[in-house]
């Protein structure tokens, strides 16, 4: 594999991975990334709550979660209390209800600052992608000096592409966060 296309993977990789932590992040309307990175204890194990329970929004304020098993409700309400999610769970019977409390501004302006961490998480990744590269292109005997110039030149291209890309996503989110 050429050193640009695996550059191109990598980077894309790690736009990928900001994605998924941002469609973790709580906006407006009810959405079940929310607790895609929600742990419970499942028989002495650590499960995700998606694995153990099916997830449906029937309306756009409010999350239902219906366990496979009933004995598990205990176990996904403690795992939603104990999260950072910040909604109380409603046991209604053999499923459980999440109802979205509006944001207030202090919250919303939490979650935007935490979107544009989970972005500069992502240009770090990127940079650290383009430094590793950069170096097995120097260190790289068959180059000759012009190859070496031009191939770094192109990696600097897609690495400005990437960051730009993460910064439209984050920019996005944000704007998505912010807006009532």
């Amino acid at each position: 594999m050429d050193i640009l296309d695996e550059a191109k993977l990598k980077m894309g990789k790690s736009t990928e991975s900001l994605e998924s932590n941002l469609a973790t992040l709580r906006t407006g309307r009810a959405n079940a990334a929310l607790l895609e990175n929600l742990y419970c204890d499942y028989y002495g194990d650590k499960m995700l709550v998606t694995q153990i329970a099916a997830i449906k929004v029937p309306e756009p304020k409010q999350l239902l979660i219906i366990p496979y098993d009933q004995g598990d409700i205990k176990t996904i309400v403690a795992a939603i209390n104990s999260s950072d999610i910040g909604i109380n769970p409603i046991v209604d019977g053999k499923q459980i209800r999440l109802t979205l409390p509006p944001l207030t501004e202090d919250r919303r302006k939490q979650l935007a600052k935490k979107a544009k961490t989970y972005g500069e998480e992502a240009k770090v990744a990127i940079r650290n992608i383009r430094r590793d590269l950069m170096d097995a292109i120097k260190k790289d005997e068959s180059y000759t000096e012009d190859t070496k110039k031009k191939e770094e030149a192109d990696l600097q291209k897609i690495t400005d592409e990437s960051i730009k890309k993460v910064d439209a996503i984050v920019k996005e989110k944000e704007n998505e966060i912010l807006s009532i």
